[in-house]
């Protein structure tokens, strides 16, 4: 999704608008089409180095604006002649339209029935290459090409294809793609007006490595001779030539530098998050702690890493859900955390007293999530039974994860398109539901969080354990009949995403009635104590506000709180 803070790094202008006025020109447009406030991150894991071989690609879809629901597109054959069309996701836009190809596959949120699976951050660039012009945007790619593609190389290809026929409407973008394989990330800019087509860089992580990206375009220098790990477009450093925004050698060129080059927003809001999650599983990452905070910008971190240990899915869930605990910049340990804690700050970002910016962290796990999820492709089994879509929706660290096969064709009323949007509320939608327990425990973050938590856990560990016996079942069934498989996994996923969130309605109720007007009710296994006549709850706990805060208090408010004796 669309970074929060346009970047502009141009310093040559080469179109009828020239230098500040076609500047201004550019920065206006990208602001007037990308006003809200957006970013995600997004996780990659290699077969060699996740527990059980495994691919993983995590992502956020982070949006002050993007409601939560999970996007469907069913398999179909299309006549000669069909049109497939364009609508810019992140406003409902139409832009124009393609032809469609014979056969589609179908997809079930950003993961399709061959275990493809594709993710995306935005990191913006040089606002002149925008192409107001071009047809297909970011979503566009994505989407049309899970419905196209049975390998990431396939899809890399079919979005490439696109982009370099139709012209790239989006600002800059990185992705991820995955399949049951392997695992690429691609990043991707256009070529600005008139100047149909795109620039893009695909690099395929290492087997037994992860990698990361948020909002900051990451690849710098990339081989020009090895196909079989790195594909580019032929004109992407003669491109960069020819405005004159480099003069080395092919060898030194960096796309990021070029493109998109690092700066203090970069580093601190975007591969912070990165960094977090390498140094969760490399000790040696702390040497590139001063490069995330902005204060050593030479010193950038690899694009990918050899952790010291392999990832579990659940590793991979717990990754998305970071405030930087545990680190000087842990969130709920400064004074705008209020007195419970609160790992959140309310936007603006950025902000300034007597003229001086300051910024608050902008971490992996936001209040402003719109879904999130966590792919994970195996290539030990069938297509119909590998592919696990890990769904989501608002806030990661306070939301739960539910399995949905990949090649399921019902999909859960909860998580639904069309039930709720952001501007109507539903009773049975997942995303207010969520929004409710979340919202109301960033109250009283420290206490109310770990109820959260364990309910978040006992789920998601449930599930967990539950995989192979569902696998073995369907398994069982498919070599029966491959219908029998797919409409038993359409059951049981339908099945786990109605317990989600059945679950999760009882939690909102034990919230409300446990911390109703600041008491902290005494509670067990999800029961209210009631009092020894058993009329009425137990005296509650009123433990106040810490030490620490009650002195900030008393030093803001002089003598006039103070007690008269």
């Amino acid at each position: 999704m669309k970074y929060f803070l346009f970047r502009n790094q141009s310093n040559n202008c080469t179109n009828k608008l020239s230098g500040k006025k076609f500047f201004i020109f550019v920065t206006l447009l990208f602001f007037a089409h990308f006003s809200d406030s957006r970013a995600c991150t997004n996780f990659l894991v290699t077969r060699g180095a996740s527990t059980d071989g495994s691919v993983m690609v995590s992502y956020s879809a982070d949006s002050h604006t993007l409601y939560g629901e999970l996007y469907y597109f069913p398999a179909a054959k299309h006549k000669a002649g069909a049109l497939h069309k364009i609508t810019e996701w992140d406003t409902g836009k139409p832009l124009g339209n393609i032809p469609e190809v014979a056969e589609t596959y179908s997809v079930v949120g950003n993961m399709n029935e061959h275990q493809v699976v594709i993710g995306e951050t935005t990191f913006g660039g040089r606002g002149e290459l925008v192409d107001g012009t071009g047809i297909i945007d970011y979503g566009s790619l994505i989407y049309i090409a899970l419905q196209r593609s049975k390998t990431a190389r396939e899809a890399i290809s079919v979005m490439t294809t696109l982009a370099e026929t139709y012209g790239f409407c989006s600002s800059g973008e990185s992705f991820s793609i995955g399949d049951k394989n392997e695992v690429w990330i691609m990043e991707m800019v256009g070529k600005g007006a008139g100047g149909k087509g795109a620039l893009w860089v695909a690099l395929r992580v290492p087997d037994g490595y992860i990698c990361a990206h948020a909002n900051q375009a990451r690849i710098t220098t990339f081989p020009k001779n090895d196909p079989e790990n790195c594909l580019y477009s032929k004109d992407v450093v003669d491109f960069a030539r020819a405005k004159g925004w480099y003069t080395g050698s092919d060898a030194d060129f960096s796309f990021s530098d070029t493109f998109n080059p690092i700066d203090f927003h970069g580093a601190r809001f975007c591969d912070m998050r990165v960094w977090s999650f390498f140094k969760t599983f490399n000790n040696d990452m702390y040497r590139y702690f001063a490069y995330a905070k902005g204060e050593d910008l030479k010193n950038r971190m690899p694009l990918w890493i050899k952790p010291d240990r392999k990832l579990s899915p659940k590793d991979v869930m717990n990754g998305m859900r970071d405030h930087l605990e545990g680190t000087e910049l842990d969130m709920r340990k400064d004074l705008g955390a209020g007195p419970h804690g609160l790992p959140y700050r309310w936007r603006p970002l950025t902000w300034k007293v007597d003229g001086r910016e300051y910024a608050n962290e902008r971490v992996t796990a936001t209040q402003q999530t719109g879904f999130w999820f966590v792919g994970q492709a195996r290539s030990w089994l069938p297509d119909l039974i590998g592919g696990i879509f890990w769904f989501g929706v608002d806030d990661a660290a306070t939301s739960p994860l539910t399995p949905l096969y990949s090649s399921i064709t019902k999909i859960p009323v909860n998580f639904a398109e069309g039930n709720g949007s952001m501007t109507e509320y539903s009773e049975t939608s997942a995303f207010w539901l969520m929004n409710q327990v979340a919202n109301f425990s960033y109250l009283r973050y420290d206490v109310m969080a770990a109820d959260v938590c364990k309910i978040l856990n006992e789920l998601e560990d449930g599930y967990l354990q539950d995989i192979a016996r569902t696998d073995a079942e369907a398994m069982r069934k498919y070599k029966e009949k491959p219908a029998s498989a797919r409409n038993f996994l359409n059951n049981y996923s339908n099945a786990q995403a109605a317990n989600t969130f059945n679950r999760w309605k009882k939690l909102s109720q034990l919230l409300l009635m446990k911390y109703i007007d600041g008491n902290i009710k005494k509670e067990e296994n999800g029961i209210l104590a009631p009092n020894q006549y058993g009329t009425t709850s137990a005296s509650p706990a009123q433990p106040g506000y810490p030490e620490w805060w009650l002195k900030e208090i008393v030093e803001n408010a002089g003598d006039k709180l103070k007690v008269i004796e």
